[in-house]
């Protein structure tokens, strides 16, 4: 097998994401509607009419985006008359991705994953005071030099690496002056462009511990299944299939680096070829040949982009 399934994060979000799945697809709309009930919540209509103000809020755009990823996986496995395990060999998802990695996969029920990254989002906001935080990215710079000028800027306060994205895309993260610091010192360092992100809490560094502990009492309660294919974890850059070291590693993820980079490198490692991005937007379908030239992004958005794929099987 030389594809993997792999699935977006935050920042994907767009008012109007699934809509069209919904109007085509029974399957999208069961999914849809089964993450409502979970909620207790009209998601959807969230998802399809907005506002956009609070489609973005982080409790709301976490499992909005896990719920297009599913909708797509669902359609997809019926109009190709094949299971998961026939379409790719490994599965992986960005950040709040590696929850809706998993629930394709069959290790998380979709409700109960639902319920986790609404859980995930609220945790991560309340971590962090409005405003104390910030996260931005290093253009033109590799890992090393960007952890280099997080140490650098940290000067007591935290400054982390939170996403090592592509090469020359590294995101820092921490408290807002030490972010801040960091934006300044990677001007010097060679950065093609430092640039604060309009996030609303500091994702994957230190400051996010109150999240982590947050999320490991809830994952102590949740069950999790060996996946039906491996999943290729954020936090190591390889493949875990283990319920316990799954469990472990999301809760590792809220603090940690997400290594996609590293991860991506490794898939092709494996002899995989071809990323198929799920759900909503094009970012890791983008990042695909940045990493690997000889390696393609496909991403499955709507029905035609479905309608197309299933033809290439």
């Amino acid at each position: 097998m030389t594809r993997a399934f792999v699935f977006p994060g935050q920042g994907s979000q767009a008012v109007g994401m699934g809509k069209a799945l919904a109007e085509a697809f029974t399957e999208a709309r069961l999914v849809f509607e089964e993450i409502d009930d979970a909620l207790g919540q009209k998601l959807s209509r969230l998802m399809f009419e907005g506002p956009e103000s609070e489609l973005v809020l982080t409790a709301n755009a976490q499992p909005a985006l896990m719920a297009v990823s599913m909708a797509v996986i669902r359609v997809l496995e019926k109009d190709a008359r094949l299971a998961l395990p026939q379409l790719a060999s490994h599965v992986a998802g960005h950040s709040l991705g590696e929850y809706s990695a998993l629930a394709a996969a069959g290790a998380l029920p979709v409700a109960d994953a639902a319920r986790l990254l609404r859980l995930r989002g609220d945790a991560m906001q309340k971590a962090v005071p409005v405003g104390e935080g910030a996260m931005a990215a290093l253009l033109g710079l590799d890992l090393p030099a960007a952890q280099e000028i997080a140490a650098a800027a940290a000067a007591g306060d935290v400054c982390d690496c939170a996403n090592d994205n592509a090469p020359g895309q590294v995101v820092v993260s921490g408290h807002r002056k030490a972010v801040e610091r960091a934006v300044e010192i990677a001007k010097t360092k060679g950065a093609k462009r430092a640039i604060l992100l309009p996030v609303s809490a500091p994702f994957h560094c230190a400051l996010m511990k109150p999240a982590a502990a947050a999320m490991a009492e809830a994952l102590g309660r949740a069950t999790i299944a060996p996946p039906r294919v491996p999943l290729v974890a954020n936090v190591t850059a390889s493949a875990v299939s283990d319920p316990e070291a799954i469990r472990d590693l999301l809760v590792q993820q809220v603090t940690g680096l997400v290594r996609w980079r590293e991860s991506v490198s490794w898939m092709k490692s494996q002899g995989v070829t071809t990323l198929v991005e799920c759900g909503a937007g094009k970012v890791l379908s983008g990042l695909t040949r940045r990493i690997e030239a000889e390696m393609t992004g496909v991403a499955l958005n709507g029905p035609q982009d479905i309608e197309a794929f299933v033809k290439t099987i």
